[in-house]
Formats: structure tokens, C-alpha cells, sequence
């Protein structure tokens, strides 16, 4: 078995995050640029390949197929073959709903965050500001 150092573990994950942004960054690019296929697939291919750099195979591997979650996990490695096969919208459709069934437990953790996030002293001094000068009069 091959031990990985801690040093090894944190430029791992640093390459994770880097091709999970890329990844998101294409499948942005390719949204905006009218549903653009090879895009699209290469921008899934990143984020796939980052969150297995990321939390590792195994754990990527039983995340996406837990029995509840099979469905979740049909739908998006679904979308991402028809987006291969070049019907990009159709493939997208069926990914969000793919995306939105796995993640269905982590979008209160993400909310709770973001809310949190005006709790910051600068953050809440910019975001009262902005409201004062929101108004028409």
C-alpha cells in the first residue's frame, strides 16, 4: 500500500480544486456560447476528474453510487453521455436534475453558509450600504 505524505495530500487537493474550477468555468462557457458540446463534455470531464483528485476514487466512487442515489447518479452520467453524443441541451437538462437529486442533502449546508456570510463585519457594513443606496429617492 502506498502512503501518501501530508505534503502529497494538499498539492493533490490543489490540483482537485484547480480542475473543478476549470471544469465549472467550461461548463459556464460552453452554457454561454449556446449549449457548445465540447465544451460542455470537457468542462464535465474536469469536475469529474477534480473531485476524484479531490476526495479520492474510492470515496467519489461510493458517493455516486449509494443505493439512495442511484437515480441521481443514472440522470447525470446520463446527461453526460448524450452531451458526448452532441444533443447538449438535452444532456444538460438531464445532468441538473441529476446534480440537484445528489446534492439534495447539501444545498441546506450551502444556504446556511451563504447566510452566514452577512454576519462578517465588513460584509454586513457593504451590504447595509448597498441597501441604503438601492432606494429611488
Amino acid at each position: 500500500m502506498v502512503s501518501l505524505t501530508d505534503f502529497q495530500h494538499k498539492w493533490a487537493r490543489g490540483i482537485g480544486v484547480g480542475l473543478v474550477g476549470f471544469g465549472l468555468f467550461f461548463l459556464l462557457f460552453g452554457m454561454l456560447l449556446y449549449f457548445d458540446s465540447v465544451l460542455l463534455a470537457f468542462g464535465n470531464i474536469l469536475f469529474l476528474s477534480g473531485l476524484v483528485f479531490i476526495i479520492g476514487f474510492r470515496r467519489t466512487f461510493t458517493f455516486f453510487f449509494q443505493r439512495p442515489k442511484l437515480k441521481g447518479t443514472s440522470f447525470f452520467f446520463g446527461g453526460l453521455l448524450i452531451v458526448l453524443m452532441r444533443w447538449p441541451i438535452l444532456g444538460m437538462l438531464l445532468e441538473a436534475y441529476g446534480f440537484i437529486t445528489l446534492f439534495r442533502s447539501f444545498f441546506p449546508v450551502a444556504f446556511g453558509f451563504l447566510g452566514s456570510l452577512a454576519n462578517i463585519p465588513l460584509l454586513s457594513q457593504l451590504l447595509q450600504k448597498m441597501g441604503d443606496s438601492g432606494s429611488m429617492v
